[in-house]
């Protein structure tokens, strides 16, 4: 008989390690018992050491030597399907469990997941890994605190095809789905439907047990299937939610019945822009309570509704940076056009474009219409309902002298009626390209629309607008500046690892945030928000022709091109020198270079260069002959290459010192 999870008046317990009977496992499994399966140790961190009697390897803290952490590496694995990672691990004590997936050909690993939770028992975790072209690696990052008893331990790795919400509960386990401790009521996982009396819920009060799926670490979109029955008095509940990294939910299924003599199939489709839990949650009311059972939860990338799969859509179809035309926007033709491309060569007087500080962007003034003031709209193409959108853009204003109905955006519907104003500008943003977040949810289809209004020529100003990108999710939990992918870095939050290669009382790189102190020199803000951190180098502070170096953290280095791209600042009449090196061993090779005054806009900067073997990169600036030589660097970006467009070439194997 299949097995299923049962609603029941009785603790769980503890929880049941993997089984290996009638499951296929992939290559990178590992059950620790006579070897370690292929698994190495990093060498340049502390190593793992498998259990005298077998069965687990640990990271221990009795062990340090000079290293924090320890670094497990998987053999490579081809992952040409989507798969799930389960594993049985434990935290005695104090310390930390990362999991990261190491992709072939690039310098940085990227985290799936963590846990810091310290507990007496082993635990079961699932995460996703997607179908990816290439071999991989996973690692197994352990951070056991100093002090005895604390150490971090895996008992179990099974690599296993499909979803990790799936689960058959054949194997007396929950799959990595958590119950949600009730003293009262609980999932448990049984094999009868057949009910003790003793254990019949009776409780009159509100009880509610809530059986969560792992967290997914990727975009998802198809159709989530389940067998259930259920047997529960009227004013009793079932229902299944989605939960996202906000704690918000949303309820995507019900059912029509009280009660079921036979298990009934659930298909229902699944839309997941973002990292979402699945919640199973029953809540009992009454008297006479009853039960629910689950069984057979299921994944797969097809839509079990044909109509769903027909609703599939690009939100970057609202995407713009302007470099080529307007896109898919459009204004009113009424009275001359208010919204014009243009593109502003770099200079020193007035701020270019935010994409690449050479490119085009849209500029609304009084000049370009017939009439003394104006109102402007700029609309966006048509996006389907019940969707929530982020929204984000950049903006700058110039010249005004009242910033009222200078720039709003507001949502309109396909008849061009405006249904509500979801933002409006509240300060000056002085000359500095300033970023907004907008989260909207609209249930027809819409159109985000920028309206610029100018009652009086002599209060209206420059109102500029670049750099539109639309996804779907919250803002707060898409990737932005203070969620960076790795490899890139705002500074936002911090400094990325990068340390000064020359520690010095005076002259070296600082992070900050507004305008330099100096005047006549540096940027007004930062390049990411306006408002946000970058790092600079204060002359003031320095002699002239001295040199100061940002370096990076170490990158692996791999076969073919990578792509570093950064945006940089050199603004001032003595401005000095920017050079890009390649560290390498002992030796120091120059990737880029800039000389003297460039713009009063940050600029785009993109190298393309080879490395197979762990290197460095640095930010060398050179001050200039006056104090006006502030030089800024912001929005460092490393990825597999080549870049895109032109740029500049260079490889380590070069044999050019500085």
């Amino acid at each position: 008989t299949s097995v299923m999870s049962v609603l029941h008046f009785s603790t769980l317990l503890a929880v049941a390690l993997l089984a290996r009977a009638q499951t296929q496992l992939l290559r990178g499994s590992c059950s620790f018992e006579t070897d370690s399966c292929g698994y190495t140790s990093d060498p340049t961190f502390a190593a793992w050491t498998i259990n005298e009697e077998g069965r687990f390897i640990t990271a221990d803290s009795s062990y340090f030597v000079e290293s924090k952490k320890y670094v497990l590496v998987s053999p490579e694995l081809e992952l040409r399907d989507w798969s799930c990672v389960r594993l049985v691990y434990q935290i005695s004590g104090s310390g930390s469990l990362q999991l990261h997936l190491r992709p072939e050909g690039e310098n940085f690993d990227y985290t799936l997941w963590t846990a810091e939770k310290p507990s007496d028992s082993w635990l079961i975790a699932s995460v996703d890994l997607r179908n990816m072209t290439g071999a991989n690696q996973l690692l197994f990052e352990a951070k056991p605190s100093r002090g005895m008893g604390n150490s971090v331990a895996l008992f179990e790795i099974h690599i296993i095809p499909g979803y990790c919400l799936e689960c058959t509960f054949e194997e007396h386990h929950l799959c990595g789905y958590s119950n949600q401790w009730n003293p009262n009521v609980n999932w448990y996982v049984g094999g009868s439907l057949a009910r003790d009396p003793q254990n019949v819920l009776v409780n009159p009060s509100f009880e509610v047990a809530k059986l969560v799926s792992p967290m997914t670490i990727t975009s998802m979109a198809g159709c989530l299937s389940f067998y259930y029955q259920r047997d529960q008095a009227v004013g009793n509940f079932f229902s299944v939610f989605t939960k996202d990294q906000l704690g918000q939910y949303e309820e995507i299924w019900r059912p029509d019945v009280y009660a079921t003599t036979n298990w009934k199939l659930v298909q229902v489709d699944i839309k997941a822009p973002h990292s979402l839990e699945v919640v199973f949650e029953v809540a009992f009311n009454s008297p006479r309570g009853g039960y629910v059972a689950l069984d057979d939860i299921s994944f797969s990338p097809e839509f079990c509704h044909t109509e769903t799969g027909q609703c599939t859509f690009d939100p970057s179809v609202a995407n713009c940076d302007f470099e080529e035309g307007l896109c898919q926007y459009y204004q009113e033709q009424t009275g001359g056009s208010v919204w014009n491309r243009v593109s502003v060569k770099p200079n020193v007087y007035r701020i270019s474009d935010h994409t690449t500080g050479t490119g085009s962007f849209l500029l609304a003034n009084t000049r370009y219409t017939s009439r003394p003031g104006y109102v402007g709209r700029l609309f966006g193409p048509s996006l389907p309902g019940n969707h929530k959108y982020c929204l984000r853009f950049y903006y700058a204003l110039h010249g005004f002298m009242k910033i009222d109905n200078a720039l709003a955006l507001y949502v309109y519907d396909e008849k061009n009626i405006a249904q509500e104003k979801i933002w409006t500008v509240s300060e000056r943003s002085k000359d500095v390209w300033t970023e907004v977040e907008v989260t909207y949810l609209k249930p027809m289809p819409t159109k985000v629309t920028f309206v610029s209004i100018c009652r009086n020529f002599w209060d209206c100003g420059l109102v500029s607008l670049d750099d539109i990108s639309v996804t779907l999710g919250d803002c707060r939990v898409t990737t932005g500046p203070l969620n960076p992918p790795p490899g890139h870095c705002s500074f936002e939050t911090g400094d990325c690892g990068y340390t000064q290669k020359k520690k010095a009382k005076k002259g070296h790189w600082l992070r900050i945030r507004g305008q330099t102190p100096t005047s006549y020199t540096g940027p007004k803000g930062d390049h990411t928000l306006g408002v946000g951190y970058y790092m600079y180098i204060e002359a003031s502070h320095m002699l002239p022709e001295q040199s100061t170096g940002l370096m990076s953290t170490e990158l692996r280095g791999s076969t073919g091109p990578h792509c570093l791209i950064f945006f940089y600042h050199m603004y001032g009449s003595g401005t000095g020198t920017l050079n890009v090196l390649l560290h390498k061993g002992d030796r120091e090779r120059l990737l880029w270079t800039r000389q003297g005054e460039q713009s009063v806009s940050w600029m785009k900067a993109t190298v393309d260069y080879e490395c197979y073997t762990r290197h460095w990169i640095i930010f060398e600036a050179v001050r200039g002959s006056s104090i006006r030589s502030d030089i800024a660097i912001d929005d460092v970006v490393f990825k597999k290459g080549p870049c895109k467009g032109d740029n500049t070439s260079y490889s380590c194997y070069e044999e050019r010192l500085v």
